[in-house]
């Protein structure tokens, strides 16, 4: 097969320009952002946007520019390492927040249950505890019984698939409460399981 001497150095050439393109990108690309060429390392999300910006508030009603930036906010409450980086339990407790517990009523003080209901799980995670006290700071038991919850033993089904398609937890957690991530796991499986071993002693995992 014979190729003509102009075809091959026309082909030479356009490779040649084509490699130079693609390095003077790639030099580009690398001095802005060493990860910019890999797909799967994506950018991660902005936290606490303002109004205008956080995608549920109108950007362009009046009263939206006079609502307070979460970051301004939330500046002086105890930081987190999930969701909106705010450890509401403690900034409640520590006094940085004084929430109204009944909406009409300003003097009216939650009704706190201090009982941890524990739920054991298959496998090797911890079992979950949960903790009523923490949520009843917060909430009336009707928020959660019995629409959500039934309050009966064995009542209820709980997976961790129905609660990532915000059912049962899922309610709340992941929209208004600390959200199912790696870093949480620990927050709700808190306690570890009792093993038989050969002496027929309990021990701690």
């Amino acid at each position: 097969m014979k190729v003509s001497l102009r075809n091959y150095s026309w082909y030479k050439f356009l490779v040649v320009t084509l490699a130079l393109i693609f390095i003077s990108s790639m030099q580009v690309s690398l001095a802005g952002n060493p990860n910019s060429f890999n797909r799967l390392m994506k950018k991660k999300p902005e936290r606490n946007l303002p109004p205008s910006r956080d995608g549920i508030h109108d950007p362009n009603a009046e009263g939206t520019g006079t609502l307070q930036p979460p970051k301004e906010a939330f500046s002086n409450l105890v930081k987190s390492k999930s969701g909106n980086y705010v450890d509401w339990v403690k900034s409640l407790r520590e006094g940085k927040i004084n929430p109204r517990y009944d909406r009409l009523d300003p003097k009216a003080k939650p009704i706190i249950m201090d009982l941890n209901i524990v739920r054991e799980v298959k496998g090797s995670m911890p079992d979950v505890v949960f903790p009523h006290a923490q949520h009843t700071e917060w909430l009336d038991c009707s928020n959660c019984h019995p629409a959500i919850f039934i309050p009966r033993k064995g009542a209820n089904q709980i997976s961790m698939a129905s609660i990532l398609l915000g059912q049962k937890c899922g309610v709340c957690h992941g929209k208004v409460a600390f959200p199912i991530t790696a870093r949480t796991c620990r927050t709700c499986h808190s306690k570890s399981k009792l093993t038989k071993v050969k002496n027929k002693k309990r021990v701690r995992k």
